[in-house]
């Protein structure tokens, strides 16, 4: 399918995106300039804004004329009712029992022992301590090691909402190829403008989700794909690309407006639900069990990300890939098999991978094709340690590892 590369932004493109937000400030200062600071004629005055036009009927405002003895009346007033309220709602909690122990004595806040708050995450207290690998991160609130466990529990809970089969056959002007070299070309836009890999995972996904319902025409794939990724871009970036940017990156084959439609189809059609679980999270927090170094992480995200590009592969589910690609990268390290904590946190055994390592094997086996050339020169480099060069493990070192518990 004849799908323009895209171009890593240049100056010139930056000067004209310039030179366009330039030139609708001047547009917007001069609009604003024209404006009359004073009302017209027979407009309705304006409300203060220290006053909340819901509640202006509300709002007292003090005069200055108005006595010091009703100053001191409302507060006496104000301060009884809230006395009153307050004990009202002090033998309500009492006769609930919820958080307040009931008390036959004198009703005040030193008589009343407050309880404990009820914890909401119950199985991460249940975790044994051999397979705790989150309270050495307990000092770090971003890390949330009191909830890390039932998080990843509840992302495996959803993966079932989001299960996907062979749509090809809905697509007629469509084959796998064509997604291959989609995907092959998403690749390539992530790593020129520097986005997450959490946005490609995601791009991809939601370009699945879409086509499974979809039909779409072989001319119209690269702006789906371009799409998902700009939305993808606002979900996970802190500075996501501009409608323009992916315009320039498309080489211009569509306009502002499509790419916005597509856009509102898009979300449409994946009912705004597009947290969708992605293997690239379950990879990181399984290579975290076995404390698998960057290099053997790194491998794993490389055997991941290709699988992005196999059709057959579409209809696994993320956990159950991204285990499957840890296993593979552990056996090429020679740094075991599929432990016990890895079955403990990932909810697998060794024989429910063993089909997709299988499969994923045969598709590293397979002879390169010189038109999907942008993952491996991507792990081919120094930064991802030349993972793409290193020789593929032995189908028969992998059955042995399979055999031990399958």
């Amino acid at each position: 399918m004849p799908i323009p590369r895209g171009r890593k932004p240049t100056g010139a493109a930056g000067n004209k995106i310039s030179k366009l937000t330039a030139t609708t400030s001047e547009n917007q200062d001069g609009s604003q300039a024209k404006r009359s600071s004073s009302p017209p004629q027979g407009a309705p005055k304006k409300r203060t804004a220290f006053i909340d036009i819901t509640n202006a009927h509300k709002v007292q405002i003090s005069l200055p004329g108005r006595k010091k003895d009703a100053k001191k009346q409302a507060k006496k007033t104000s301060s009884a009712s809230v006395a009153t309220k307050n004990q009202a709602n002090l033998k309500k909690w009492v006769r609930r029992g919820d958080f307040l122990t009931s008390s036959s004595e004198c009703l005040t806040c030193k008589s009343v022992q407050i309880k404990p708050p009820r914890s909401l995450f119950s199985p991460s207290s249940q975790i044994p301590a051999e397979f705790d690998i989150d309270s050495e991160n307990s000092e770090d609130c971003y890390m949330c090691p009191e909830y890390a466990k039932d998080i990843f529990d509840y992302l495996k809970q959803r993966e079932e909402k989001f299960v996907l089969c062979n749509y090809m056959p809905k697509q007629p002007s469509l084959n796998p190829e064509m997604r291959a070299i989609l995907i092959d070309w998403l690749v390539e836009v992530q790593v020129c403008v520097c986005l997450y890999h959490e946005t490609l995972y995601l791009a991809v996904m939601m370009t699945d989700h879409y086509l499974s319902q979809t039909p779409v025409h072989r001319e119209l794939l690269q702006l789906v794909g371009s799409t998902a990724m700009l939305i993808a871009s606002k979900f996970e970036e802190r500075s996501p690309p501009c409608v323009d940017d992916f315009l320039y990156i498309c080489d211009d084959a569509y306009k502002r407006e499509e790419l916005i439609s597509t856009e509102a189809n898009i979300l449409q059609t994946l009912r705004f639900d597009i947290n969708i679980p992605i293997p690239y999270r379950f990879l990181r927090r399984y290579a975290k069990c076995v404390s698998a170094g960057m290099d053997t992480l790194t491998l794993a995200r490389y055997f991941c990300e290709m699988s992005l590009m196999d059709m057959e592969l579409v209809t696994q589910r993320g956990s159950l890939l991204a285990s499957a690609c840890l296993l593979m990268a552990l056996v090429t390290k020679d740094l075991g098999g599929w432990s016990a904590i890895l079955q403990f946190h990932s909810g697998y055994q060794t024989s429910d991978l063993a089909p997709v390592v299988r499969k994923l094997h045969v598709m590293l086996s397979a002879p390169p094709d010189d038109k999907l050339r942008a993952i491996r020169n991507k792990y081919s480099h120094k930064v991802f340690f030349e993972v793409a060069s290193l020789p593929l493990v032995d189908m028969d070192i992998l059955e042995t590892t399979l055999s031990q518990t399958e």
